[in-house]
């Protein structure tokens, strides 16, 4: 099943069999979430157009996560072109929620704020039951399905606080969609394709065959330090391609378009726009 984007509280949905999408309520998909089964939401659903939606309008992201745990250096050739050691334990920062926008919504620098803002495309885990001290064997059964994220950061916030939250978290900075898609659609989140275009230049590509930490090793390891609730997600790292680690060093302009794409989930694009300078005062 396919999750596609919401719009005045309501979420389009298709079953992977389906001819056409269908509409749910937002209440629809929190309970679907909650009780860990997709079905609930087809069951709730009511047939909408044949055609596609994103044709029609440009929707809010699939879900509003309660929280975003994000991890970091988890691919093996990321960590090769940062020079840095392969982490012996996952790496957890954090995101805001406020900072999740849809496809096709632009990411707005504000350039008195940040003039290094980066790319990296990551698969977004969406749990879909409560995960506390799960085994790693079991983890695999609390994820309601799969999402593309875009972990957006300013490069020079992120080092300048050392910490990363603020850096990571300014406002249009974590582009979620273009869909949710169910675990039935992808049995292994370990064999996926993955790759950024930035004006239809490639400049990241792997797979997530690459993560230093499974999917299942990620839920686990957080799951022992806090509760995963239904409805969070888990971005699981980004692969080599960033351009604060090409030389020269490159980042996202007012003008680019950046697309993420995961296999079996879809095209994550958003234009990229600077914030007008506010007027004197």
């Amino acid at each position: 099943m396919r999750i596609v984007g919401s719009k005045s509280g309501q979420v389009w949905v298709t079953s992977p069999d389906g001819d056409g999408w269908s509409l749910a309520e937002s209440d629809a998909l929190a309970a679907a979430l909650a009780a860990g089964d997709p079905g609930r939401l087809l069951e709730a659903a009511v047939e909408a157009r044949d055609d596609d939606p994103e044709a029609a309008a440009v929707l809010a992201p699939p879900l509003r996560p309660g929280k975003v745990v994000a991890i970091g250096l988890n691919y093996l050739d990321h960590v090769r072109e940062t020079g840095m050691d392969a982490p012996s334990s996952p790496l957890v920062f954090a995101k805001f929620p406020s900072s999740v926008i849809g496809a096709g919504e632009a990411i707005v620098i504000d350039p008195e704020v940040t003039r290094r803002v980066d790319w990296e495309a990551e698969l977004g885990v969406v749990i879909g039951r409560p995960a506390s001290r799960v085994s790693v064997e079991r983890a695999l059964d609390h994820v309601f399905g799969y999402t593309v994220g875009n972990d957006v950061s300013a490069r020079d916030v992120q080092f300048g606080d050392v910490q990363w939250v603020r850096g990571k978290s300014l406002d249009t900075f974590c582009p979620l969609g273009p869909a949710l898609v169910t675990t039935d659609e992808i049995p292994d989140p370990q064999a996926l394709a993955i790759a950024t275009y930035v004006n239809d230049e490639k400049v990241q590509d792997s797979n997530t065959s690459e993560m230093v930490f499974g999917v299942a090793e990620l839920i686990s390891f957080c799951s022992k330090s806090f509760r995963l609730e239904p409805g969070d997600v888990l971005l699981t790292g980004t692969p080599w391609g960033c351009g604060e680690f090409m030389d020269p060093k490159r980042s996202l302009l007012a003008g680019d378009v950046v697309r993420c794409e995961v296999a079996s989930i879809g095209s994550l694009a958003n234009p990229v726009v600077e914030r007008p300078a506010e007027p004197a005062t």
